[in-house]
């Protein structure tokens, strides 16, 4: 059940392109995590917050009006093995480019992985860790008949 929040300037993007940045997003980081066949426990667990900025609000040291992307990807403990790490920055830089259209994206294009510390994720008012992360995938499989 990661959570994704992405920040660009609000022209970065086309029009209309925040569901399928999300969705091909949320996808990248469940196929991470090794999760092959995403069911409603995923995917209605799975967020992904499009922050469109003021284009002056983005800044380098170069620039007053940076076209940089952040993108940065929380998950529960232990959700990514090093593998996994690879593929998402590779994904989540491969959808970005193709989403806003300029092949020269990847290069200003910064993924930040964070793992949620042990017991510092919270749903439905719980802390969350290992343990009953482990029980919630159990619950779900149980009633998707194992799978």
């Amino acid at each position: 059940m990661p959570m994704i929040d992405v920040y660009a300037a609000a022209d970065l993007f086309p029009a209309g392109a925040d569901r399928p940045l999300g969705l091909e997003l949320t996808r990248a980081v469940l196929r991470a995590e090794g999760v092959t066949t995403p069911g409603p426990f995923h995917l209605d667990n799975t967020a992904a917050y499009i922050h469109r900025l003021d284009p002056k609000a983005v800044h380098t040291a170069a620039t007053d009006s940076a076209r940089t992307v952040r993108v940065q990807v929380i998950t529960p403990p232990g959700a990514l093995s090093r593998d996994g790490q690879k593929q998402l920055v590779k994904e989540v830089t491969e959808i970005v480019t193709k989403i806003s259209g300029d092949p020269t994206q990847a290069s200003r294009t910064w993924v930040l992985l964070t793992e949620a510390a042990e017991g510092g994720w919270g749903l439905s008012g719980s802390a969350f860790g290992r343990e009953e992360f482990a029980a919630l995938a159990a619950k779900a499989a149980a009633a998707h008949g194992g799978k």
